[in-house]
């Protein structure tokens, strides 16, 4: 697996730039991940990115678009403003998870 430098920590990631290890994850991680997007991370974002945390840790796989916006707290409309382009895997990469199945 090819490995990536964020915020001064190496990690593996897929082909896709999604982290191998979950638990490699770091909130310095996240935020240059973000960058990498050209996204500047709000207490919004922040609250999606917990949310898919969180919720990967109960239910086994990191949530898709439709679980995040019915249970997050933020709408899809917001999702698609704050992760532009596919909210449900930009902040599953973002969040240090794996691609969320069903996204392209």
């Amino acid at each position: 697996m090819p490995q990536r430098e964020y915020a001064g920590k190496t990690v593996e990631v897929d082909p896709e730039g999604f982290l191998v290890d979950r638990q490699e994850w770091t909130p310095e991680i996240g935020e240059a991940l973000a960058g990498e997007a050209g996204i500047a991370l709000t207490s919004r974002h922040w609250t999606v990115i917990h949310f898919c945390r969180e919720d990967t840790e109960k239910q086994g796989a990191p949530p898709g678009l439709r679980r995040i916006a019915k249970l997050s707290g933020v709408d899809t409309k917001e999702l698609y403003q704050l992760f532009p382009k596919g909210p449900g895997k930009l902040a599953a990469r973002i969040a240090g998870l794996s691609k969320p199945q069903g996204c392209v």
